[in-house]
Formats: structure tokens, sequence, C-alpha cells
């Protein structure tokens, strides 16, 4: 396995991308990241009302997407609303 290959390996679980099937935010971030082979789980929020209560948690009420859950390896858990795709790569080191 290449050092690259390695490293998208290692990417994968630790992205997840709370969304709706409408959100062109969401469309495009998804489209940026997957162009550096950047895997992430989507859930829908309008088809699973506990990830619905999560955004809402997270976002002061609001179901505001793309929301994502990043597991990092310095900063543990790390919640982002309608991040820049530059700013996700950061955080996972990519």
């Amino acid at each position: 396995m290449t050092t690259k290959a390695a490293e998208k390996s290692d990417q994968q679980g630790r992205i997840t991308m709370y969304t709706t099937t409408w959100c062109g935010f969401c469309r495009r971030l998804k489209t940026q990241l997957g162009r550096d082979g950047i895997e992430m789980v989507e859930v829908d929020i309008e088809r699973d009302p506990k990830a619905a209560e999560f955004v809402m948690s997270v976002n002061g009420g609001n179901q505001t997407v793309p929301t994502l859950v990043i597991q990092t390896p310095d900063a543990g858990e790390v919640v982002l609303t309608n991040p820049s795709a530059k700013e996700v790569k950061r955080l996972i080191g990519a």
C-alpha cells in the first residue's frame, strides 16, 4: 500500500457529514473533498431524526448543513458547520 493510499485508508470513518439531498453547499464540499480521495459518511438529517437533533444541538437550534464531525489525531472530535475544503483538509492532515 502506498503512503497516499494508507493516508486515505486512515481517513475512512473519521469524517461524518450531516446533509440533506437538496443542499448545494454539501454537494460542493463532498465533490471538493472527493477529488482528493477524502471519504466521509453522509447522514441525511431529513431521514434521520436523531441526526437532525444532533445538528440542532451544535448549531444553536438550527438545522444547518453541512455540519461535519471530524475525528482528528490531535484535537479529538471537532464539529464544523459549513467548513471550507481547505479547513477540513488541514484538520485531517491531508
